[in-house]
Order: structure tokens, then sequence, then C-alpha cells
């Protein structure tokens, strides 16, 4: 018996595609008048849907937080990192709000005073950071030989200290509610969007 040589196939000069020679008329004819070539992809798509599929897969969209129109591809990185309505976090409070709100808020908030326990002086919170560097590093091992006179008031000072923490975790719940808020406020947004655009 003999086993039957690999049928010979010619290029379809409309799809590129390898097709049987004995089919290669009939296919030309179906695929020139039904399909064409998508100008972003290359894709072979059916013609009734070319505008679909460039609607649903290369058009640009719409960001949900702050209604630029932005390149679909790109659109995580512009939510993410460069929408000015993305939600922040104060690096003084730890209050969230969005993006295009956070300098002022800052320039405010940095301005805040916090009073320091070990040198009893009021620090600009935008200046806490360099004032412990500056003034308060390895302050406590620069003295291993403190008097336990001495070293009371240092733990007044650390339980003073500790107190923020019911304040961080506070500010923590605080920053969650309002992200959960948030998250809610665009659901529904978004759902009202498509219910818009499905009556349309």
């Amino acid at each position: 018996m003999e086993i039957p040589s690999e049928q010979a196939t010619s290029l379809c000069s409309h799809c590129d595609r390898a097709i049987p020679v004995s089919n290669i008329d009939l296919h030309f004819a179906h695929c020139s008048r039904n399909l064409e070539r998508c100008k972003v992809c290359g894709d072979m798509v059916p013609r009734k849907h070319a505008e679909e599929h460039y609607a649903n897969t290369h058009a640009p969209v719409a960001c949900s937080l702050c209604s630029e129109t932005v390149d679909r591809e790109i659109l995580a990185v512009h939510k993410g990192e460069n929408c000015p309505q993305r939600i922040v976090t104060c690096e003084y409070c730890e209050f969230p709000l969005p993006a295009v709100d956070l300098f002022k808020h800052q320039e405010v908030c940095g301005n805040r005073t916090e009073f320091c326990h070990l040198c009893s002086r009021y620090i600009r919170l935008r200046e806490r950071n360099d004032h412990e560097i500056k003034f308060h590093s390895g302050r406590l091992d620069d003295n291993p030989g403190t008097s336990r006179d001495a070293a009371l008031p240092e733990r007044d000072h650390d339980a003073e200290r500790r107190q923020p923490n019911g304040l961080s975790q506070r500010r923590l719940l605080f920053t969650i509610a309002i992200t959960g808020i948030a998250v809610i406020m665009g659901s529904i947004f978004l759902q009202r969007k498509a219910d818009t655009n499905q009556l349309q």
C-alpha cells in the first residue's frame, strides 16, 4: 500500500495561509470577500466584525478614575502610576487622597509639629527623619553606662513613644475604610456607565 505524499499547497495572496492547491481558488474567493487584515495586529478578522474587533481589542479607552483616554495597553500602568485621581497616602499622616491633591496636602501636613521626647523640642513632621538622624542616631549606644535613675525617664519616653501605635492602627483602619468606600463607589460608577452604554 502506498503512503500518499503530502498534499501540495499554495499561499493565499489575501491571508498568507498555506491552502491545498485543489481548494485555493474557492478559498481565495471566500477569503477575499469575507475577511480583512487588522491594521493594528495583522490578524485576519471577518469584515462584518472588523469595527467590533478594533473597539474591543485596540481602541483607546477612558480611565474609570479620571476619564482620560489612554491606549488600552498602558491602562494598567496609567491607573497605577500616572492617573491624577489614583489614591495615594500622605507620608506624614497616612491619609488616603487623590494623587493630584497630594502635594498641597503634604505642604500643610508636613509643617505640623510633633514633640520630640528625646530632646523636648517640637519638630516639623517634614524634618522628623533628618532630626532623628542628626541628633538622636545611636544615642542609646553612646551611653551604655547610664545610671538607673537616668534610665527611668527613658522608660517614660519609651511609653510615650509607644502611644502613637494606637493612633497608627486607627489611621490604618481609616485608610482601609476609605479605600473600601472608593472601590465600592468606583464599581457602582462603572456599573452605571455600563448600563448607560447598553441602553444606548
